[in-house]
């Protein structure tokens, strides 16, 4: 076997590995080696001895009865390191805490993983213990703020995969029809900003909008939400300005060109000099005034 061989069969074992770990799910975290095998479409073999390499290096774990395995405690570890390694999990914070401030309602940064929301940083009215703890929660995609401003700018394979995985009701007010979803997300691409109107919990309404990359790609949102007596429906329009400028900037500070690139019209600065200033604002180069 030639080197060229060699380096493709072990890419070939590396996609295979990642297979086996994407089989793992929150609503199904244990699986035996014939679950895996039926998911992954892989013999019975190769995942047992694909299995028996990613424990031996913790990225799996058995169980008790040792017939079931789980993801293991290393993945939490290398994801941790991966998120504070984020560019936006160190640019963030200022913006995340000026829109808080401005809004006076709870704030929420999250990332897009491909089929739900993990969240990066929050702001909360409502003093809690301080945490340094990582924690990778994670919230749904079709029933949070984050969630339908993420969703609606993926591609229609992604949107239609998260279909697919079930839209669970949490309200009375959650989508759950399809065509109702993507008519949502159609008319959140228009106006540039999500809402959640009481549909992940109740009364709880939210507003959100995309955060891009450098290339112009959709991979997180930010979003205000409060009690709905005060997060009225007239109010709205008012917090979506807040929370679309602070997504644009947070982008800007992330390389996003939004010259470069078409999208909704908003109500974000428009002038270099106005968007330096709101950044320097936002980052508390300049006093905020609440």
């Amino acid at each position: 076997m030639t080197s060229a061989d060699g380096g493709r069969q072990s890419v070939k074992s590396l996609f295979k590995m990642l297979e086996v770990l994407e089989a793992f799910s929150s609503s199904e975290p244990e699986l035996s080696v014939v679950e895996i095998a039926r998911r992954t479409g892989l013999p019975r073999t190769t995942v047992h001895r694909i299995v028996d390499s990613l424990r031996s290096v913790g990225f799996l774990e058995q169980d008790a009865s040792r017939d079931r395995y789980r993801l293991g405690l290393k993945l939490f570890e290398l994801g941790g390191n991966a998120l504070t390694n984020l560019p936006l999990y160190r640019e963030a914070p200022p913006f995340v805490d000026t829109l808080a401030k401005l809004s006076g309602e709870d704030v929420h940064l999250c990332i897009f993983e491909g089929a739900q929301m993990v969240f990066v940083n929050r702001r909360n009215q409502v003093a809690r213990p301080h945490n340094t703890v990582i924690t990778m929660e994670a919230s749904p995609c079709h029933s949070t703020g984050v969630g339908k401003a993420a969703l609606a700018f993926q591609s229609e394979a992604v949107i239609d995969r998260v279909i697919r995985a079930g839209l669970a009701r949490f309200t009375p007010n959650t989508i759950v029809e399809p065509k109702r979803l993507k008519a949502e997300l159609a008319a959140i691409r228009s106006r540039g900003y999500s809402i959640d109107d009481c549909e992940h919990e109740p009364e709880l309404r939210c507003v959100g909008a995309p955060i891009r990359n450098s290339a112009g790609r959709v991979f997180a949102a930010i979003s205000a939400s409060g009690p709905s007596r005060r997060v009225t429906t007239e109010r709205v329009p008012e917090l979506a300005k807040m929370v679309m400028t602070h997504a644009e900037l947070l982008s800007i500070r992330l390389g996003y060109q939004p010259d470069q690139h078409s999208r909704p019209a908003d109500p974000a600065p428009k002038t270099p000099s106005d968007r330096r200033k709101m950044v320097r604002t936002a980052r508390g180069d300049e006093r905020v005034r609440s």
